[in-house]
């Protein structure tokens, strides 16, 4: 699968390494091209992931804010629930697209 953002793929990896939570497909880690994700100061806790690290998906004057996340610290109960270890696994959403 990939993620694909202004035709520059962001993330690619095969569909049984990604993990599937609430709609959104979360890539490992290892398979996100970091140059493209900057932090964002966005604050947001999901109640049952616990604390999200937002990015800003950007190259050179393209911007888009809050586009991706990430969860670098879940709540143990949430991967219990997930029933695997999604730890810095990265999703991604609006005009980010996620292909097969």
């Amino acid at each position: 699968m990939k993620a694909i953002w202004n035709d520059i793929i962001i993330a690619e990896a095969d569909r049984e390494e990604l993990i599937y939570i609430e709609r959104n497909w979360y890539f490992p880690p290892s398979s996100v091209k970091n140059k493209y994700l900057k932090k964002s100061d966005t604050p947001y806790t999901c109640p049952w992931k616990g604390v999200c690290q937002y990015f800003n998906v950007v190259n050179g004057d393209k911007t888009s804010k809050d586009n991706a996340w990430t969860y670098p610290d879940p709540k143990p109960s949430s991967i219990d629930i997930v029933k695997k270890d999604y730890t810095n696994y990265v999703a991604f959403w609006r005009d980010v697209q996620v292909v097969d």
